[in-house]
């Protein structure tokens, strides 16, 4: 039976389904025990659906907390169900803890695009949006983002880290750089740099309230600044 999806709506044949009625239509099922999750801050919301292909599924609904007893348990249940598919939304960063802990389990995981599986406005409740999910991934219409091992997402993670501590470096630079400007002092026009060796022994006399000479001055500085110490002076 040939099916194409046009916005939110699902073609069987000659006929327009909305898909809150998808359970009732002649649906080609794929998965013979497959759940779906719904995600959320301090809930997961399980619904497992299984029997044969050819009719209606039977469905189990359990709902478990995030923590990692409850998440264990989760595993543990879909263990016992025998799911080969499980698949849950991206939901903000809620899926990542319950996807750690079940990527060691037998069933493969798949994660879902919450925009492409999104369920047409209507009353919705957590339990809904569980059953939905598992009705799309029995069918097989559910495409899986890419999520990749471990080894890399953890990397990732110091990656990122590492540039918003960069970030917020040169936003901290950007605003000394403010400050002098400000306050009238000019050794930017002579050290490019004055977060390096010289610029930094400047500034610190400068907090200090030392009374800034030619003669300390060529103590601080290093290099080719030692010949604009006239100049610095002044700045």
């Amino acid at each position: 039976m040939p099916r194409a999806r046009v916005r939110n709506f699902f073609i069987f044949s000659d006929c327009w389904i909305r898909p809150p009625y998808l359970e009732v239509c002649l649906v080609d099922a794929v998965l013979e025990c497959c759940a779906g999750l719904d995600v959320h801050q301090e809930t997961v919301v399980a619904c497992a659906l299984f029997g044969p292909l050819e009719h209606k599924p039977k469905k189990e609904i359990r709902t478990f907390g995030t923590t990692t007893p409850e998440l264990l348990a989760l595993a543990d249940w879909l263990e016992e169900q025998k799911c080969t598919h499980v698949a849950m939304e991206s939901t903000g960063i809620y899926w990542k803890p319950i996807w750690n802990i079940l990527e060691t389990g037998s069933f493969q995981l798949i994660l879902a695009n919450a925009q492409r599986i999104k369920n047409v406005p209507g009353r919705k409740t957590d339990v809904k949006d569980a059953e939905w999910i598992a009705q799309l991934l029995r069918s097989g219409l559910i495409e899986g983002s890419f999520v990749p091992p471990v080894e890399i997402r953890d990397l990732r993670d110091l990656t990122r880290y590492r540039k918003k501590l960069l970030q917020d470096a040169t936003q901290e630079k950007n605003r000394i750089h403010k400050i002098l400007q400000d306050a009238n002092i000019k050794i930017t026009t002579y050290i490019s740099d004055i977060f390096g060796v010289s610029g930094r022994n400047i500034m610190e006399s400068l907090l200090d309230g030392e009374v800034i000479t030619a003669e300390k001055i060529t103590k601080m500085v290093r290099g080719k600044v030692k010949s604009k110490v006239p100049g610095l002076v002044d700045a």
